[in-house]
């Protein structure tokens, strides 16, 4: 059995000065993915007993950029998806284990006033065939902040939110798509229906103390994974980053 966690922590440096290694202890996963990060190499030493770390850095300095803590040894570790329009924001780290992948992601924004949709769209259906491809070797899990609200219920506002970004019809058919392709939502796995229960709240109108939020942060897994699921949550209760870490307990 492992456990496994996402965490978009908008900026690893912030969320180390508002108790990050308290929360990494608290949680006690296997794998720690984090989406987000806005680092470059040094800027950070967070090192903790038991995990070796593995960093995917954007180009851009403050931007971007992915990790993760791991405490079984990956047999190979790879960055971004092999795509040079893609690979230079460090949104995507792929570990093999022996018998599955598993891939964080940092998926882009289509930004206001939607000025990067078409470049999401790109980016979608080469993710898409990269995820396919490494679930024709072996299963793949895949989690992070995929900047989408799938369904009406994903988030508090659907009606007034619908040309935004992350609620485009667009990108919801991208992600319809994904899932068409062999791949499961793990939280709605276990809760088809649950309700106001997000992962993502604006820091702007007291956003997540009326619980006015979005869930973009998922665990999915290939769909012959589906018999070793045990659990899915989203821990709401952590502070430090405008989203919260999302949890996936699988028997493997």
């Amino acid at each position: 059995m492992i456990r496994l966690i996402s965490w978009t922590v908008n900026g690893l440096r912030a969320c180390a000065g508002k108790g990050f290694a308290d929360t990494f202890a608290a949680l006690d996963a296997d794998c720690v993915c984090l989406q987000e990060t806005k680092m470059q190499a040094g800027q950070l030493d967070l090192n903790f007993l038991g995990y070796q770390s593995f960093w995917n850095y954007a180009e851009k300095k403050g931007y971007s950029g992915t990790a993760i803590y791991t405490r079984k040894a990956p047999g190979s570790v790879t960055y971004g998806i092999g795509i040079e329009q893609h690979d230079h924001e460090g949104r995507v780290i792929t570990m093999e284990f022996d018998t599955f992948y598993l891939v964080t992601v940092y998926t882009p924004n289509s930004q206001d006033g939607l000025r990067r949709l078409d470049y999401r769209m790109v980016w979608e259906d080469d993710f898409l065939a990269y995820l396919k491809r490494l679930d024709s070797t072996k299963p793949v899990i895949v989690c992070g902040d995929m900047n989408v609200a799938h369904e009406e219920i994903d988030l508090k506002n659907p009606k007034s939110n619908r040309r935004n970004a992350g609620f485009t019809d667009e990108e919801r058919e991208k992600f319809t798509t994904l899932l068409s392709n062999g791949f499961t939502d793990t939280f709605r796995y276990f809760y088809p229906d649950q309700t106001d229960i997000y992962s993502w709240w604006s820091y702007r109108f007291h956003a997540r103390e009326n619980n006015a939020g979005w869930r973009i942060d998922y665990f999915l897994c290939s769909d012959r994974l589906r018999d070793k699921l045990v659990d899915a949550k989203i821990h709401t209760e952590v502070m430090g980053s405008d989203h919260c870490p999302v949890e996936l307990t699988i028997n493997l």
